[in-house]
């Protein structure tokens, strides 16, 4: 291929969300002589902006959205369409869908792909009908999860025929000397003899709802536990404030957010997730990986990953003593912590890796560009 197949990638904000960290693994996945990319944003900031940069991705915020239809944004996006003459405008979440269709339909782009991260429980009518009025120009419509393909068909009732299933994926672990283990183990105040339920997420409560776990740990007549919750968010004051209201405070642990998590998972003894809702939930895969059992909220994506009582459980959103059930049954019986862990990672590495996303990813660029017939007919999808 002599001349680079360019992507503009449109979507929200580049800040530590799981969309962002997968457009991160994408870059970083397919081959950098085949394709170059820029992405469209509303606003960056935060380690994984830096990371794109640093990988050459030149990264363009046109602010925040005031309506999907709103015009002026429309414009700015289509100066870039204009510009960089991309083959491909790949949109995620619905702002991000909302500029890749409207700027690959005035900016007359050859291929159109759009991609639903979420699970909208409560996206509007008005929403769901422009999302059709989107998906009319795409050329194909990616799901991240079978619940979210279910979604699509049956809410916003496209074709099978454009859309196709691609799991999320993440980065495999890389070892963790025992060394660095113990150096981190004493550096956050961690006795040997401690029990660690891990978490991860954006700190935004009212979808991610950590302090459901706090209200879940609260319940448990258990004093050696300790809760390591990584990431960053608006909403790290409000867990801080609910923490101390439980007397938790002195078992919360809030390293921040991490580039590098595996130590910190490698410290874990079990994974939660108490989402409201989510789309993929990109951390319970990366959990399972570790070796993690995951108790998860039946939510979205979640379902998908997580296989009630083989590599964890599922448990009802908004439920602290749920979670507080069956967080109780894997302290008390580690070899079943040890087993569902082990089936988490098998299925972790099968189904929910980066390798494979990419792959499908760029072996869907790959068809659409030979069916458009930007390429020749003959260039090798990756097996």
């Amino acid at each position: 291929m002599s001349v680079k197949i360019r992507i503009l990638h449109c979507i929200e904000t580049i800040a530590s969300g799981g969309v962002e960290q997968v457009r991160l693994t994408l870059v970083r996945g397919i081959p950098k002589d085949r394709f170059e990319h820029k992405i469209i944003c509303t606003w960056k900031g935060g380690p994984i902006a830096e990371a794109l940069e640093a990988e050459g991705v030149e990264l363009i915020p046109v602010g925040s959205f005031k309506h999907p239809l709103q015009w002026s944004k429309h414009k700015q996006v289509l100066k870039v369409v204009r510009e960089f003459k991309p083959h491909i405008i790949h949109g995620a979440i619905f702002e991000g869908m909302s500029m890749a269709a409207i700027g690959g339909k005035l900016g007359k782009v050859p291929i159109t792909i759009l991609e639903e991260t979420s699970f909208p429980q409560s996206r509007s009518q008005k929403a769901i009908y422009l999302q059709q009025l989107f998906v009319k120009v795409a050329d194909k419509v990616i799901g991240i999860a079978p619940t979210v393909i279910s979604y699509l068909i049956d809410q916003v009732k496209i074709p099978q025929s454009k859309l196709r299933l691609i799991n999320n994926g993440v980065n495999s672990p890389r070892e963790v000397s025992p060394n660095e283990l113990e150096e981190l183990r004493l550096k956050l105040g961690i006795k040997n003899e401690d029990l660690i339920i891990g978490s991860a997420g954006r700190f935004y409560n009212e979808v991610k709802r950590f302090t459901d776990i706090l209200e879940a740990l609260n319940q448990l007549p258990i004093f050696n536990i300790k809760f390591l919750l990584l990431g960053q968010g608006p909403d790290r004051d409000l867990i801080l404030r609910k923490a101390k209201e439980l007397g938790l405070e002195k078992q919360l642990i809030l390293p921040g957010y991490q580039t590098d998590t595996a130590p910190f998972y490698e410290l874990m003894d079990m994974f939660c997730i108490a989402s409201a809702h989510e789309g993929f939930g990109l951390v319970a895969a990366e959990a399972m990986l570790h070796g993690l059992p995951v108790i998860a909220t039946k939510v979205g994506g979640l379902q998908d990953i997580v296989l009630d009582q083989e590599t964890g459980y599922l448990v009802p959103p908004l439920s602290p003593e749920s979670l507080a059930e069956k967080i109780q049954i894997l302290i008390e019986q580690p070899e079943l912590r040890q087993e569902m862990g082990e089936r988490g990672k098998k299925r972790a590495l099968e189904h929910f890796s980066a390798e494979r996303y990419c792959r499908e990813v760029e072996n869907l660029y790959l068809e659409l560009l030979e069916r458009k017939g930007i390429i020749k007919k003959g260039i090798e999808n990756r097996e």
